[in-house]
């Protein structure tokens, strides 16, 4: 794809496979186009890899947070479940959001949690809410140990972002599909690596080998499970796509 900006006349031109489109600059769908483009850049850049939670580096698009806070909002859990730690950011993130509710806890998996960054977990005022499990997040001690963690009744949401490969994630979503409470999410987060392929940082087998492919199977399979991106809560935009990290990663239980 190749976009031409004017901004003194307020067009754009995109040419791609559907040929050579003009387009003003100041709509939807230029914004989607430049959208697409400026999260791939700022990905192979390590953007992301800017903003901390509460002290904690988070390693998250600030827009996927905030839309994570507003499904939270809505569905109230008390257990939220994170396979993925590294720096702890996200655990704390979900961790502050549950005591602005009042409610809930928070359950972190990593097949390896470096000393430092469990110190630094555990030592966070948010920590009583978080429970750090060291394994793998697939391994059947580990699933089980989680399973034995949730109560009967509880609410839960499960977000999967440790090892991104499709089997991994295809295997996770078997693992904790089943303690998903109806109306809440397992959510597969990172299918931006399918558009990732052609970056300097990305890799080729990424067009086959990501999130979306695990979650568009899992949702063919699991009729219980419906691909579905949360509403938003308030939209007064003309844009109706989302810039996000996380495209086709909300499944939701029906």
């Amino acid at each position: 794809m190749k976009l031409l900006i004017d901004t003194d006349s307020g067009m754009l031109e995109c040419s791609d496979a559907e040929g050579v489109r003009k387009l003003p600059l100041y709509s939807p769908l230029a914004f989607e186009l430049i959208s697409q483009l400026w999260v791939k850049v700022g990905w192979n850049e390590k953007y992301p890899y800017s903003f901390t939670w509460l002290g904690r580096p988070i390693i998250q698009l600030p827009e996927d947070m905030i839309r994570t806070q507003e499904v939270i909002f809505e569905v109230k859990p008390d257990v939220i479940i994170e396979t993925g730690v590294a720096h702890g950011g996200s655990l704390i993130f979900y961790a502050s959001l549950c005591q602005l509710l009042g409610k809930g806890r928070v359950i972190g998996i990593d097949i390896e949690i470096r000393p430092h960054n469990r110190q630094a977990v555990e030592a966070h005022p948010q920590s009583e809410r978080i429970t750090l499990m060291e394994g793998s997040s697939t391994a059947p001690d580990i699933v089980n140990l989680v399973h034995d963690q949730v109560k009967a009744g509880e609410t839960v949401i499960v977000f999967l972002d440790s090892n991104h490969t499709r089997d991994h994630v295809a295997a996770e979503l078997e693992a904790y599909c089943d303690l998903v409470t109806p109306g809440s999410y397992i959510v597969a987060t990172d299918g931006l690596m399918r558009e990732l392929h052609d970056v300097p940082r990305g890799r080729t087998e990424w067009v086959e080998d990501n999130h979306v492919a695990a979650a568009e199977a899992f949702a063919e399979t699991h009729t219980e499970f419906l691909l579905d991106e949360p509403a938003r809560l308030f939209d007064e935009s003309s844009i109706p796509t989302n810039v996000t990290h996380w495209p086709s990663a909300w499944l939701r239980r029906i």
